[in-house]
């Protein structure tokens, strides 16, 4: 088991790469390293079919189907879109199969869900409001464990989550507050890694994220904006085996608005959840849809 000492000196060595690859650039007009070429490509999207109803914010592959989060906006958040505020505040997990025909509902008690993971036959749940953390239920509804993302400050939550994801037995946890992609033992909730999440000037915000069939792990990115024209989504792909950068990407314009992050059958698939941050309610002419996300 990891220990605090050397879960620290990873996490120091972690950022401190981080920061030597960005300075990279200015070390280079000094004459000493040169710049490393992040490769840059584009993708589009294709929409598969609608999922069950309201808004859609996290995804988790399962060997039945696909596992949709249901994201409820309550109080402050239900004023800013204009929506009524929900008579029941738990929130669902969508089992539905590649046709999207719904196979099983479990409800949680997930608050503004904003990713999900499925694995050891629980759907693990990511909320972006009070109480905040992650909420382990059954497949009976029955909620196991609900647990503060780690790091936090002493006397605080840990903070929100835009996603999750499980990987060969751990849980994968894009944390918003310490800007950190963490895997997290399910077990006994220790952090083991710890990658400096990836964000640029023009594409400030993330979302969820995924893991491939190579073990590289791929985030969604997305810009500051008032709506779906203005909004510019892209992805940051980075090394599974050394947390480098490996290569970034757009959209083509009029693509689905990316929020959950999935990979199946050799392809990325992800949600358009209807909510966007400073967005009008449902701006997005692709929302409610599932998609996937391929090469252009």
């Amino acid at each position: 088991m990891l220990n605090k000492r050397d879960f620290l000196t990873g996490t120091i060595a972690a950022t401190l790469s981080a920061a030597a690859a960005q300075a990279q650039p200015a070390a280079a007009a000094n004459g000493l390293n040169p710049p490393r070429k992040i490769p840059h490509g584009m993708m589009k999207t294709t929409r598969m079919f609608k999922y069950p109803q309201g808004y859609g914010n996290g995804l988790a592959v399962a060997p039945e189907g696909l596992w949709i989060a249901q994201q409820k906006l309550s109080g402050d958040g239900a004023k800013r879109y204009g929506l009524p505020e929900p008579k029941d505040l738990r929130e669902a997990a969508w089992l539905v199969d590649w046709n999207g025909k719904l196979l099983k509902t479990v409800m949680t008690n997930c608050r503004n869900c904003s990713g999900m993971a499925y694995g050891d036959g629980y759907v693990w749940m990511m909320a972006n409001q009070a109480p905040q953390g992650c909420f382990q239920v059954d497949m009976n509804s029955k909620q196991i464990s609900h647990r503060q993302i780690p790091l936090a400050m002493p006397g605080q939550d840990g903070g929100g989550s835009h996603g999750a994801q499980w990987h060969n037995g751990k849980l994968w946890i894009a944390a918003l507050r310490p800007k950190l992609i963490l895997r997290v033992d399910p077990k006994t909730w220790v952090p083991e890694v710890a990658i400096s999440t990836y964000t640029s000037p023009d594409k400030p915000r993330t979302h969820d994220l995924t893991i491939d069939d190579k073990g590289d792990i791929w985030v969604v990115l997305g810009n500051d904006s008032r709506n779906y024209k203005e909004g510019r989504p892209g992805l940051v792909k980075y090394d599974g085996k050394t947390g480098q950068i490996a290569a970034t990407y757009d959209f083509l314009p009029g693509s689905c608005d990316p929020h959950g992050l999935e990979f199946h059958n050799g392809s990325l698939i992800s949600c358009d959840a209807g909510i966007h941050p400073g967005w009008p309610n449902g701006d997005s002419p692709h929302a409610g849809w599932i998609f996937k996300i391929e090469p252009a």
